[in-house]
């Protein structure tokens, strides 16, 4: 199969968990832009605009329906990054996701960002994402309380990938979070779900306080504290030129803080392509300045948000609001690696008794990879039927792949189908065409384990 122009790989590996497990983080082992108000008339080009972008509320559209879709009303303010005013210089096409005016893309297309990306490096802004600071002597317990994550083991310095869960099982969130100290850690979660986020937080710290629990939030503005993503097999190299951290030291899931321009900032290697990459928080009166050094460097671009879902897709990450939901459990949803040994034991988490049982008993259905190969691409929405035509399920996210050159999505079907290398059909457009389910990530990760 073609790869378009991506270098080869020197560290790959099948997925995030293994990557987790590999790098032992576990103390056990030129003018004004247009704005484009998705909900208006006045929309992108659909050849553009159908991407599943970040995190936000599952809508009940038709098959097809661009995810880019706001959730706020007509009314409602849209909140700006502090790089707003960045992305408006460099011509981005600004969009209303959300409620935050990001953009899309730049002048190039989407699919030339994603190959980009994929062959160097580009830059991403995600400074919609909530970051909020968790410390006290009860922090640990705190996050635990409502996550299914081990951060009693969990190194200092070290981030996992956590999700909040309600007391049926469902996911109400996904998130990093990463640990400080015993009494310090750092969260980053969906933009999405600001409100219910913060809702949850906050109920629970009271509740802590109830009990004489000592946990003390912050919520960093977006205006004050920025955040980016440096993302491709080149970003090492371009972040080391701007700092003396030495970066060969830092591995996939760790994180480290550190000065830059005279302030600090926060460094972790994650990100949400597949690939190599960083993501940095930073004061806002420096997010330009490092920004614009970043920029300085050869064959380092900006991108938006359609590479961002592009990328993630190829991944085989999951879109919460579309592939994950408070109506589906870590096991549903192939996120089984997330309920820590210790926590199984223990089942005191939120929903414990029914993740447990479908642990132990199994699920009706999963999520899988499809790969389509000949056909248009089945999106969001689109039917996933028996090979004898009976409907048994929906794509959850889906699209062209750049990289591979051939249409994927991710979508959930009755267990019995979710075997690897079977076959099922995809509706689309009320025509129907061969689909098969495919091992994921599509495409094989770059994360840096350092060997």
């Amino acid at each position: 199969m073609l790869r378009f122009g991506v270098r080869g790989r020197s560290v790959c590996v099948e997925n995030l968990e293994k990557c987790l497990e590999t790098v032992g983080c576990y103390r056990e082992s030129s003018g004004t832009s247009r704005i484009f108000n998705v909900n208006s008339k006045h929309t992108i080009p659909k050849s553009r605009s159908r991407c599943l972008i970040d995190s936000e509320t599952r809508s009940n559209g038709a098959e097809g329906r661009c995810a880019l879709s706001t959730t706020t009303t007509p009314t409602s303010e849209p909140r700006k990054t502090c790089l707003y005013d960045l992305h408006v210089k460099n011509n981005g096409k600004i969009v209303n996701f959300s409620g935050w005016l990001l953009p899309v893309q730049y002048q190039d297309a989407i699919a030339a960002s994603h190959l980009h990306t994929r062959t160097f490096a580009s830059l991403f802004d995600v400074g919609h994402m909530m970051q909020t600071q968790v410390f006290g002597k009860d922090a640990g317990e705190f996050l635990e309380s409502l996550t299914t994550s081990d951060l009693r083991k969990l190194g200092n310095g070290c981030a996992t990938l956590a999700v909040f869960t309600n007391e049926n099982g469902g996911i109400l969130d996904d998130l990093i979070i990463t640990k400080d100290s015993e009494h310090k850690y750092f969260v980053v979660s969906n933009a999405g779900r600001r409100k219910e986020d913060s809702q949850l937080l906050l109920q629970q710290q009271e509740n802590f306080r109830v009990l004489g629990k000592s946990v003390t939030l912050e919520f960093l503005d977006p205006l004050d504290q920025g955040l980016i993503a440096l993302q491709g097999p080149t970003a090492a190299s371009v972040l080391q030129t701007i700092m003396q951290t030495d970066l060969k030291k830092l591995r996939f899931m760790n994180s480290v803080e550190t000065v830059v321009l005279g302030r600090p900032i926060r460094i972790s290697r994650c990100g949400y392509t597949g690939e190599d990459g960083f993501e940095i928080s930073m004061p806002a009166h420096v997010a330009h300045s490092l920004v614009q050094m970043i920029l300085d460097t050869p064959d380092t671009k900006l991108a938006g948000l359609g590479a961002r879902d592009s990328l993630r897709l190829e991944a085989g990450l999951c879109l919460y609001g579309h592939d994950i939901d408070e109506k589906i459990t870590p096991v549903e949803a192939g996120l089984t690696w997330l309920v820590a040994k210790r926590r199984r034991e223990e089942a005191n988490f939120p929903g414990a008794e029914k993740i447990l049982l479908q642990i132990k008993s199994g699920v009706k259905k999963k999520r899988v990879g499809l790969s389509i190969v000949h056909g248009p691409p089945a999106r969001e929405g689109a039917c996933i039927l028996t090979p004898e035509g009976e409907r048994v399920g929906k794509i959850t996210s889906g699209g062209p792949s750049p990289t591979l050159g051939r249409s994927i999505a991710m979508g959930y079907v009755p267990s019995e189908l979710a075997h690897y290398g079977g076959g099922v059909l995809v509706e689309v457009r009320g025509k129907t065409y061969k689909a098969t389910v495919t091992k994921m990530p599509f495409v094989k990760t770059n994360y840096y384990t350092a060997k």
